[in-house]
């Protein structure tokens, strides 16, 4: 393997952003309220109080943040769409002052000469469908959330060949639907079983094969369609063949993997995921034709990737067992980032090898939040976000070495923006945003993902 860590010719360098994180002006021109919306205004579901009602007021902002873009070299960009600021009501009437607004970031974007890659749904659904119908708990949500798609696509697609189907079902379901306790994202909803919880799983994949149709239907030019999925990486303790083994057999098994990724790409869920949750009797209803609807060809798919999991053989009934990471085992600034680069080699690799796909691959997000403070100088000496990202992209491009089809990397995020349930508490950007002022600061990070552009390798 080459040690200049030399990428291939063509590759996309981006960042990415979802729409609730940055955007703000939740009020404004006729956007309805969103689950994220109401969650936040719960007192204590946000740790340090906010709301996104401001953000980085990315609305009125974007053309100086699409120059900053620029500034870096970047050529794709990676953002989401609110749903409630399309269509307020989650149906129905079209607020033509949201389309306004994307139809102007888009056409910024491209004027810059940066790609636009845009994901329908990030979280964010609109309010009013919860209160209708409990949101992802109805089959009803993945028929309107292909519609949303529809109205999204004809007004874009123009433009737009790139689009993302919806980021993490993991995350606004198994971790916004909770048994005997609050969950901690939105919709914050309190169910009678975890077979409810699978339930919301089931339905948003299904909403995910339904919009792969519709934006395929809707397009008025060719594009390229994926779902983008924090896939939990198996990593194998020792790369021996039995290890390897093992971490196929964890990847399917841990988590969310066997009811989205394996659905997604496979056209079935995993086969541990089968047997343990009908054994539970957790399994959730499936109706005929749902898993055809749910396994449609995609051109690409993307992974977000964090951190991982070591797996090692065992003589047991699963072939495997799943390590605990240490107490004393380095991690990043926030509880569940172990730093584990590895991840960006094997869930490409697990992602051919465990289910088959051949399509494009792009990492969609990869980054940590950093302790950042200001030095008098007024600058960000963040060389701990330096030397995470330059491990992790060094053993994305042993993947790439290894003739994987990885096409891009989307660093996790843009500038600091409304970091969910951590509220502001926790800082992901490459650029420093002064909340009071909205100044953005380029961080060491900035200027050291603006050498990566430039010379196309890790520096």
């Amino acid at each position: 393997m080459s040690q200049s860590y030399q990428f291939p010719p063509g590759f996309h360098w981006g960042t990415a952003t979802a729409a609730y994180q940055i955007e703000g002006a939740a009020r404004l021109d006729g956007r309805g309220p969103s689950t994220w919306d109401r969650f936040s205004q719960q007192p204590g579901r946000v740790r340090t109080g906010e709301t996104g009602e401001i953000a980085c007021d990315h609305y009125h902002r974007f053309e100086d943040d699409v120059k900053m873009m620029a500034a870096l070299g970047l050529k794709h960009y990676r953002m989401s769409l609110a749903w409630s600021r399309i269509l307020p009501e989650g149906t129905g009437t079209v607020n033509q002052k949201g389309l306004d607004f994307y139809n102007r970031l888009v056409d910024c974007l491209l004027a810059h000469g940066i790609t636009p890659h845009v994901t329908l749904f990030h979280w964010d659904s609109p309010w009013a469908l919860e209160d209708r119908y409990g949101s992802w708990r109805s089959r009803q949500m993945a028929r309107d959330f292909a519609d949303y798609a529809t109205v999204a696509v004809r007004a874009l697609g123009d433009r737009v060949t790139h689009w993302m189907t919806m980021n993490e079902v993991l995350c606004f379901t198994y971790l916004g639907y909770g048994v005997g306790g609050l969950p901690p994202h939105a919709p914050g909803t309190v169910v009678g079983s975890k077979k409810e919880v699978w339930q919301t799983v089931h339905h948003a994949m299904l909403g995910h094969g339904l919009a792969v149709q519709a934006i395929r239907a809707a397009t008025p030019r060719p594009c390229k369609v994926a779902l983008v999925d924090n896939c939990v990486c198996a990593i194998p303790l020792t790369e021996t063949p039995q290890d390897i083994a093992a971490a196929g057999l964890a990847f399917q098994d841990i988590l969310c993997n066997g009811a989205t990724v394996y659905p997604a790409l496979t056209g079935r869920y995993s086969d541990l995921f089968i047997r343990r949750k009908t054994a539970l009797g957790e399994m959730p209803d499936i109706q005929d034709g749902d898993m055809e609807t749910i396994h449609q060809p995609l051109d690409a798919f993307g992974l977000n990737i964090y951190t991982g999991y070591y797996a090692r053989h065992a003589d047991n009934a699963d072939g495997y067992e799943e390590m605990q990471i240490p107490e004393a085992y380095p991690k990043m600034n926030i509880f569940w980032l172990n730093f584990l680069p590895d991840a960006m080699y094997w869930l490409p690799r697990l992602i051919q090898t465990e289910c088959g796909f051949k399509g494009d691959i792009y990492i969609t997000e990869n980054g940590c939040p950093c302790p950042d403070k200001l030095t008098p100088k007024n600058e960000i000496e963040d060389q701990d976000r330096i030397m995470f990202l330059r491990s992790y992209l060094r053993q994305l491009h042993r993947a790439i070495d290894e003739g994987y089809p990885i096409k891009g990397y989307f660093l996790w995020t843009l500038l600091d923006n409304f970091e969910w349930a951590w509220g502001t508490s926790q800082r992901f950007g490459i650029h420093y945003t002064r909340y009071e002022t909205q100044e953005r600061i380029p961080k060491a990070s900035a200027k050291w993902y603006a050498e990566v552009i430039r010379q196309n390798r890790v520096v």
